[in-house]
């Protein structure tokens, strides 16, 4: 009777070793294989034609293509611009982020739901809409234009367009960091006698850097390929308001496929480069932060 009590049985968890660690989804190697296989598809063939087309010019005629002072200029604007947005959207949309996770107030998810309209909403219509609040003519244009303050048909409405469509990327990175950092830490801090100040510095953002950089990243890895809602406030000036995008677009629609092929190899190249650096500073900010704790 008692060696029966004893005795393991399936229904009381003693299941063999190799049941127990079985998963759910197939092996390693299946899996692998699958994602090696739809990468290739989506991203990596796609990105292989657009090198292999500008591969059939000649050293001469993509230096040519690539470095005209119209398309030089256009670089300046994109990235440039593109980095003022994202930098914009860092601090907002951490401050957005904070007062949707840590404070209680009507409307709330009201607000909270409109951060996800530039996701929705055609970035087209984005463009004529910001283009209609602030034209000359516009809801709000019409009241500073007269004060020397112009913000479309030029870079202003630009870096304004690309702050619309980013600010979600950085809200929904931090959102979800703020809502699971420990406020122990923070009230054991306050209780310590630090400040607000040395209570953000020392133990809240490095909490949510590692989250801002990837926002900023995504927020300008979005904004250095926006078309549709800047080309609408931009003016779309050569050498003054226009963006690379529109650049390409053009030598499209003149037939030059390889010179339209160059310059998004190196809009690739340069948004590559700056993607490693800023996911090796992700890195180097998670190791220290690490090694604090």
């Amino acid at each position: 009777m008692t060696s029966a009590i004893l005795s393991p049985s399936p229904l009381a968890g003693g299941l063999p070793a190799k049941r127990a660690t079985r998963r759910v989804l197939p092996g390693f190697k299946l899996t692998l294989g699958y994602t090696l296989f739809y990468l290739s598809l989506i991203v990596l063939i796609p990105l292989s034609a657009l090198l292999f087309k500008t591969f059939t010019l000649t050293w001469v005629e993509f230096w040519a293509a690539v470095a005209s002072p119209r398309v030089l200029a256009s670089y300046r604007l994109t990235f440039g611009a593109s980095f003022v947005a994202a930098l914009v959207n860092v601090f907002f949309g951490l401050l957005l982020a904070w007062v949707l996770v840590r404070y209680s107030f009507p409307g709330k998810k009201i607000i909270d739901a409109l951060v996800d309209l530039p996701f929705a909403l055609p970035t087209a219509v984005a463009g004529i809409s910001l283009t209609a609040l602030l034209a000359g003519n516009g809801w709000i244009g019409q009241y500073l234009e007269p004060l020397g303050i112009q913000l479309a048909f030029n870079r202003n409405g630009i870096v304004i367009a690309l702050i619309f469509i980013g600010l979600p990327f950085v809200v929904r990175t931090v959102q979800p960091v703020l809502e699971d950092a420990e406020k122990e830490l923070e009230e054991a801090a306050t209780c310590l006698g630090a400040s607000r100040w040395q209570t953000f510095r020392y133990v809240i953002f490095p909490t949510i850097a590692p989250a801002l950089l990837t926002g900023f990243a995504m927020a300008f890895a979005r904004a250095i390929g926006e078309y549709g809602s800047v080309i609408f406030i931009a003016g779309n000036m050569p050498m003054i308001s226009e963006i690379t995008p529109l650049i390409i677009i053009g030598k499209l629609e003149q037939y030059d496929y390889a010179g339209a092929t160059a310059v998004a190899t190196v809009m690739l190249g340069i948004s590559f480069v700056m993607l490693l650096i800023i996911n090796g500073l992700q890195a180097w900010q998670r190791r220290r932060s690490g090694g604090k704790t």
